[in-house]
């Protein structure tokens, strides 16, 4: 397993690490989502951009950036996140936009991961993430539809695609329409990470009925999940007490 170390918290090793989103519209709101989220077990902080009021502009960006990091400290890794509308997120983007966005805040210093959306076109992808490499952020490339789960063979093909554009993480997540579903998200997970990759993956059925996925991962390969803190930024996500206890659990029992 290719391990991602950000900060000292370390992906494909270990119990899966928790990661939860601050969606507030300005510096000040996603300051206090965050000074309440450092009073829980989470490991990563997900800053979610787009629901920004100033999202478009790179410069409010990076300054309401550096108030974050200051609350935030220097110990704990943040995710910068642009999700997109057709993923989604809180606002539409064009391709150059988006990467003009993501590559500025990857050399700004402030984070230490980015999301990249895999299907954000290649040219624009293969941009993003030779900027953040060069300027040592990782990637997590992503991959989300809140409406289906596809065969268990697409499924393995996006990750392989996101693998092959040189991505560190691999996520993808998937809203079932039936139960089976949620297996085919987490037996494509498994495909993955024993016979395709050697990089960490993140994989989540969404929903009620996908709640499963985001505490048993670790069984089946996925590497990190999301909770909830101030507000759940997705379907299905549990609070973040009760999920670091039922991960223990199932950490443990492997």
């Amino acid at each position: 397993m290719k391990t991602v170390n950000a900060r000292g918290v370390v992906f494909g090793e270990g119990r899966p690490k928790i990661m939860t989103s601050l969606c507030g519209f300005d510096a000040a709101g996603m300051i206090e989502q965050a000074q309440f989220a450092k009073t829980l077990p989470v490991d990563v902080l997900e800053w979610r951009i787009d629901f920004l009021d100033e999202a478009y502009d790179i410069d409010s960006i990076v300054d309401c950036g550096q108030k974050l990091r200051a609350v935030v400290g220097e110990n704990t890794p943040i995710l910068m996140t642009f999700r997109t509308a057709k993923e989604g997120g809180e606002k539409p983007v064009e391709p150059e936009a988006y990467a003009d966005i993501n590559i500025a805040l990857a050399e700004s210093g402030i984070v230490d991961l980015i999301d990249v959306e895999a299907y954000m076109g290649d040219e624009v992808v293969e941009r993003i993430i030779s900027a953040a490499h060069a300027a040592g952020v990782f990637v997590i490339a992503s991959n989300h539809d809140f409406e289906k789960t596809p065969p268990k063979e697409e499924i393995v093909a996006r990750l392989c695609k996101m693998q092959d554009q040189g991505a560190d993480i691999l996520k993808i997540a998937l809203m079932p329409q039936c139960r089976e579903d949620v297996l085919v998200l987490m037996d494509a997970t498994r495909e993955m990470f024993e016979n395709h990759t050697e990089h960490p993956l993140i994989t989540m059925s969404m929903g009620g009925m996908g709640v499963v996925s985001r505490l048993a991962g670790e069984s089946y390969g996925s590497s990190a999940t999301f909770g909830a803190a101030a507000q759940a930024s997705a379907p299905g996500q549990v609070g973040i007490a009760d999920l670091a206890q039922v991960l223990d659990i199932v950490h443990a029992g492997l």
